[in-house]
Protein backbone atom coordinates (compact mmCIF):
# COMPACT_ATOMS: atom_id res chain seq x y z
CA UNK A 1 0.00 0.00 0.00
CA UNK A 2 3.04 2.73 0.19
CA UNK A 3 3.53 2.71 -3.30
CA UNK A 4 1.68 5.83 -3.93
CA UNK A 5 2.66 7.44 -0.84
CA UNK A 6 6.07 7.91 -1.59
CA UNK A 7 5.22 9.93 -4.76
CA UNK A 8 7.41 13.59 -4.62
CA UNK A 9 5.16 16.45 -2.77
CA UNK A 10 3.73 18.45 -5.48
CA UNK A 11 4.27 22.06 -5.87
CA UNK A 12 1.28 24.00 -4.30
CA UNK A 13 -1.65 24.15 -7.06
CA UNK A 14 -1.41 27.23 -9.66
CA UNK A 15 -3.70 29.73 -9.28
CA UNK A 16 -6.09 30.27 -12.13
CA UNK A 17 -6.56 27.02 -13.46
CA UNK A 18 -9.42 26.59 -15.64
CA UNK A 19 -12.83 25.57 -14.79
CA UNK A 20 -13.26 21.87 -15.62
CA UNK A 21 -16.99 21.43 -14.02
CA UNK A 22 -19.27 24.14 -13.93
CA UNK A 23 -22.59 24.04 -12.36
CA UNK A 24 -24.94 27.12 -13.09
CA UNK A 25 -28.06 27.90 -11.17
CA UNK A 26 -28.91 24.05 -11.20
CA UNK A 27 -32.54 23.27 -10.10
CA UNK A 28 -33.54 20.09 -9.66
CA UNK A 29 -37.10 18.07 -7.56
CA UNK A 30 -38.20 14.63 -6.72
CA UNK A 31 -42.04 15.59 -7.03
CA UNK A 32 -42.95 18.27 -4.30
CA UNK A 33 -39.07 17.79 -2.98
CA UNK A 34 -36.38 20.86 -3.86
CA UNK A 35 -33.36 18.58 -3.59
CA UNK A 36 -30.99 21.01 -5.66
CA UNK A 37 -31.58 24.75 -5.26
CA UNK A 38 -30.02 26.95 -7.56
CA UNK A 39 -26.80 25.47 -7.44
CA UNK A 40 -23.36 27.40 -8.22
CA UNK A 41 -20.08 25.42 -7.91
CA UNK A 42 -16.98 25.71 -10.17
CA UNK A 43 -14.63 22.73 -10.21
CA UNK A 44 -10.80 23.91 -11.10
CA UNK A 45 -8.23 21.59 -12.81
CA UNK A 46 -6.79 19.41 -10.35
CA UNK A 47 -8.81 20.63 -7.55
CA UNK A 48 -10.26 18.67 -4.89
CA UNK A 49 -13.58 19.67 -3.82
CA UNK A 50 -15.05 17.99 -0.51
CA UNK A 51 -19.02 18.07 -0.47
CA UNK A 52 -20.21 17.43 3.12
CA UNK A 53 -23.63 18.19 5.00
CA UNK A 54 -26.34 16.36 6.75
CA UNK A 55 -28.21 13.63 5.18
CA UNK A 56 -31.04 14.72 2.78
CA UNK A 57 -28.72 17.41 1.86
CA UNK A 58 -28.48 16.89 -1.68
CA UNK A 59 -25.21 16.53 -1.62
CA UNK A 60 -25.27 12.98 -3.67
CA UNK A 61 -27.99 14.26 -6.03
CA UNK A 62 -25.15 17.25 -6.86
CA UNK A 63 -22.83 14.55 -7.50
CA UNK A 64 -24.96 12.57 -9.65
CA UNK A 65 -25.78 15.43 -11.99
CA UNK A 66 -22.62 16.07 -12.73
CA UNK A 67 -22.17 12.66 -15.18
CA UNK A 68 -26.38 12.54 -16.02
CA UNK A 69 -26.96 9.65 -13.67
CA UNK A 70 -29.90 12.63 -12.31
CA UNK A 71 -31.18 14.93 -14.93
CA UNK A 72 -31.83 18.44 -13.81
CA UNK A 73 -34.94 20.48 -14.12
CA UNK A 74 -32.83 23.81 -14.78
CA UNK A 75 -29.15 24.98 -15.29
CA UNK A 76 -26.42 24.37 -16.68
CA UNK A 77 -23.56 21.70 -15.90
CA UNK A 78 -20.27 21.69 -18.29
CA UNK A 79 -17.44 19.82 -18.08
CA UNK A 80 -14.14 20.63 -19.87
CA UNK A 81 -16.29 23.33 -21.46
CA UNK A 82 -18.67 21.36 -22.95
CA UNK A 83 -22.94 20.77 -21.89
CA UNK A 84 -23.64 17.25 -20.75
CA UNK A 85 -25.34 15.89 -23.68
CA UNK A 86 -28.90 14.40 -23.50
CA UNK A 87 -28.09 10.97 -24.81
CA UNK A 88 -26.71 8.43 -27.08
CA UNK A 89 -23.04 8.14 -27.61
CA UNK A 90 -21.89 11.93 -26.67
CA UNK A 91 -23.64 10.76 -23.56
CA UNK A 92 -21.48 7.99 -22.97
CA UNK A 93 -18.32 10.04 -24.33
CA UNK A 94 -18.93 12.23 -21.42
CA UNK A 95 -19.10 9.76 -18.69
CA UNK A 96 -16.31 7.87 -19.83
CA UNK A 97 -14.21 10.93 -18.81
CA UNK A 98 -16.21 11.51 -15.32
CA UNK A 99 -14.74 8.61 -13.57
CA UNK A 100 -17.43 7.32 -10.59
CA UNK A 101 -17.02 5.62 -7.74
CA UNK A 102 -20.26 4.63 -5.47
CA UNK A 103 -21.04 3.72 -2.38
CA UNK A 104 -21.49 -0.02 -3.77
CA UNK A 105 -18.58 -1.28 -5.52
CA UNK A 106 -20.79 -2.07 -8.19
CA UNK A 107 -18.11 -4.60 -9.44
CA UNK A 108 -18.94 -7.54 -12.19
CA UNK A 109 -19.05 -10.35 -10.06
CA UNK A 110 -18.50 -13.03 -12.76
CA UNK A 111 -15.37 -11.05 -13.74
CA UNK A 112 -12.05 -10.80 -12.19
CA UNK A 113 -10.24 -8.36 -10.78
CA UNK A 114 -8.31 -7.41 -13.52
CA UNK A 115 -10.91 -7.96 -16.27
CA UNK A 116 -13.23 -5.09 -14.33
CA UNK A 117 -10.56 -2.80 -15.09
CA UNK A 118 -9.76 -3.66 -18.39
CA UNK A 119 -13.21 -3.89 -20.06
CA UNK A 120 -14.06 -0.15 -20.17
CA UNK A 121 -10.62 0.74 -21.87
CA UNK A 122 -11.55 -2.01 -24.16
CA UNK A 123 -14.85 -1.55 -25.11
CA UNK A 124 -15.14 2.20 -24.81
CA UNK A 125 -11.55 3.60 -25.50
CA UNK A 126 -11.24 1.42 -27.57
CA UNK A 127 -7.51 0.01 -26.68
CA UNK A 128 -5.95 -3.10 -27.02
CA UNK A 129 -6.19 -5.88 -24.54
CA UNK A 130 -2.38 -5.92 -24.31
CA UNK A 131 -2.78 -2.16 -23.69
CA UNK A 132 -5.12 -1.89 -21.12
CA UNK A 133 -3.98 -4.96 -19.31
CA UNK A 134 -0.76 -3.05 -18.65
CA UNK A 135 -2.92 -0.01 -17.26
CA UNK A 136 -4.79 -2.09 -15.34
CA UNK A 137 -1.53 -3.83 -14.01
CA UNK A 138 -0.11 -0.53 -13.24
CA UNK A 139 -3.41 0.88 -11.61
CA UNK A 140 -4.01 -2.33 -9.35
CA UNK A 141 -0.60 -1.94 -8.23
CA UNK A 142 -1.27 1.98 -7.35
CA UNK A 143 -4.18 1.07 -5.24
CA UNK A 144 -1.96 -1.82 -3.60
CA UNK A 145 -3.68 -4.85 -5.26
CA UNK A 146 -0.90 -5.93 -7.65
CA UNK A 147 -1.45 -9.18 -6.52
CA UNK A 148 -5.23 -9.33 -7.42
CA UNK A 149 -5.69 -9.62 -10.30
CA UNK A 150 -6.84 -13.32 -11.01
CA UNK A 151 -9.41 -13.25 -8.18
CA UNK A 152 -13.19 -12.52 -8.23
CA UNK A 153 -14.84 -9.88 -6.56
CA UNK A 154 -16.27 -12.02 -3.94
CA UNK A 155 -12.76 -13.06 -2.83
CA UNK A 156 -12.03 -9.86 -1.96
CA UNK A 157 -12.66 -7.80 1.42
CA UNK A 158 -14.96 -4.80 0.79
CA UNK A 159 -12.14 -2.21 1.21
CA UNK A 160 -9.94 -4.23 -1.78
CA UNK A 161 -13.38 -4.20 -4.04
CA UNK A 162 -13.52 -0.25 -3.66
CA UNK A 163 -9.81 -0.03 -4.36
CA UNK A 164 -10.53 -2.27 -7.58
CA UNK A 165 -13.59 0.33 -8.26
CA UNK A 166 -11.32 3.36 -7.82
CA UNK A 167 -8.66 1.42 -10.32
CA UNK A 168 -11.72 0.36 -12.90
CA UNK A 169 -12.84 4.26 -13.30
CA UNK A 170 -8.89 5.52 -13.56
CA UNK A 171 -8.47 2.97 -16.34
CA UNK A 172 -10.94 5.26 -18.19
CA UNK A 173 -8.27 8.20 -17.98
CA UNK A 174 -10.77 10.54 -16.84
CA UNK A 175 -10.98 14.12 -16.30
CA UNK A 176 -12.62 14.54 -13.13
CA UNK A 177 -13.55 11.58 -10.42
CA UNK A 178 -16.66 11.96 -8.75
CA UNK A 179 -16.77 9.71 -5.36
CA UNK A 180 -20.43 9.27 -3.61
CA UNK A 181 -19.20 8.45 -0.42
CA UNK A 182 -17.11 5.32 -1.15
CA UNK A 183 -16.35 4.39 2.47
CA UNK A 184 -19.82 4.95 3.65
CA UNK A 185 -20.33 0.89 3.34
CA UNK A 186 -17.08 -0.27 4.45
CA UNK A 187 -15.84 -1.41 8.20
CA UNK A 188 -14.11 0.78 9.87
CA UNK A 189 -10.97 -0.60 9.46
CA UNK A 190 -11.09 -0.66 5.75
CA UNK A 191 -11.76 3.36 5.83
CA UNK A 192 -8.18 3.99 5.62
CA UNK A 193 -7.16 1.94 3.43
CA UNK A 194 -9.57 3.75 0.69
CA UNK A 195 -8.83 7.43 1.89
CA UNK A 196 -5.54 6.55 1.35
CA UNK A 197 -5.84 5.97 -2.42
CA UNK A 198 -7.93 8.85 -2.75
CA UNK A 199 -5.34 11.05 -0.95
CA UNK A 200 -2.33 9.51 -3.27
CA UNK A 201 -4.98 11.06 -5.92
CA UNK A 202 -5.45 14.08 -4.43
CA UNK A 203 -1.68 14.44 -4.37
CA UNK A 204 -1.02 13.56 -8.04
CA UNK A 205 -3.30 16.22 -9.01
CA UNK A 206 -6.65 14.14 -10.21
CA UNK A 207 -9.52 16.54 -10.29
CA UNK A 208 -12.30 15.02 -7.86
CA UNK A 209 -15.28 16.11 -6.46
CA UNK A 210 -15.81 13.50 -3.15
CA UNK A 211 -19.30 13.52 -1.08
CA UNK A 212 -17.98 12.11 2.46
CA UNK A 213 -18.79 12.11 5.79
CA UNK A 214 -15.00 11.04 6.90
CA UNK A 215 -13.94 14.78 8.25
CA UNK A 216 -10.34 13.85 8.43
CA UNK A 217 -10.47 12.99 4.65
CA UNK A 218 -11.63 16.79 4.42
CA UNK A 219 -8.93 18.48 6.23
CA UNK A 220 -6.24 16.23 4.87
CA UNK A 221 -6.82 16.45 1.09
CA UNK A 222 -10.18 19.35 -0.16
CA UNK A 223 -8.81 22.18 -1.12
CA UNK A 224 -12.15 23.38 -0.70
CA UNK A 225 -15.07 22.18 1.30
CA UNK A 226 -18.58 23.03 0.42
CA UNK A 227 -21.19 22.56 3.01
CA UNK A 228 -24.58 21.29 1.93
CA UNK A 229 -28.18 21.80 3.43
CA UNK A 230 -31.75 21.55 2.37
CA UNK A 231 -30.38 21.33 -1.22
CA UNK A 232 -28.01 24.89 -1.11
CA UNK A 233 -24.68 25.67 -0.70
CA UNK A 234 -24.45 27.42 2.50
CA UNK A 235 -20.38 27.16 2.31
CA UNK A 236 -17.60 26.75 -0.12
CA UNK A 237 -14.64 27.80 1.69
CA UNK A 238 -10.91 26.25 1.97
CA UNK A 239 -10.91 23.34 5.10
CA UNK A 240 -8.98 25.61 7.26
CA UNK A 241 -11.23 28.37 7.62
CA UNK A 242 -14.57 25.74 7.45
CA UNK A 243 -13.59 23.71 10.29
CA UNK A 244 -12.26 26.49 12.60
CA UNK A 245 -14.59 29.24 11.78
CA UNK A 246 -17.75 28.46 9.84
CA UNK A 247 -20.05 31.27 8.70
CA UNK A 248 -23.17 29.75 8.52
CA UNK A 249 -24.89 28.48 11.42
CA UNK A 250 -26.04 25.39 10.11
CA UNK A 251 -22.77 24.48 9.73
CA UNK A 252 -21.38 25.31 13.09
CA UNK A 253 -24.48 23.37 14.69
CA UNK A 254 -23.41 20.28 12.15
CA UNK A 255 -19.96 20.47 12.99
CA UNK A 256 -20.48 20.54 16.48
CA UNK A 257 -22.24 17.61 16.40
CA UNK A 258 -19.81 15.59 14.26
CA UNK A 259 -16.87 16.55 16.04
CA UNK A 260 -17.61 16.06 19.56
CA UNK A 261 -17.70 12.18 18.62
Amino acid sequence: MSDHVQAPQPSPRPSGRRPLVVLEGVQKHFGALHVLKSIDLTVAEGEVVVVIGPSGSGKSTLCRTINRLETVDSGRITIDGKDIPAEGKDLARLRADVGMVFQSFNLFAHKTVKENVTLGPVKVRGKSAAEAGKRADELLERVGLASQGPKYPAQLSGGQQQRVAIARALAMDPKVMLFDEPTSALDPEMINEVLDVMTGLAKDGMTMVVVTHEMGFARRAADRVVFMADGAILEDTDPETFFTAPKHERAQDFLSKILTH
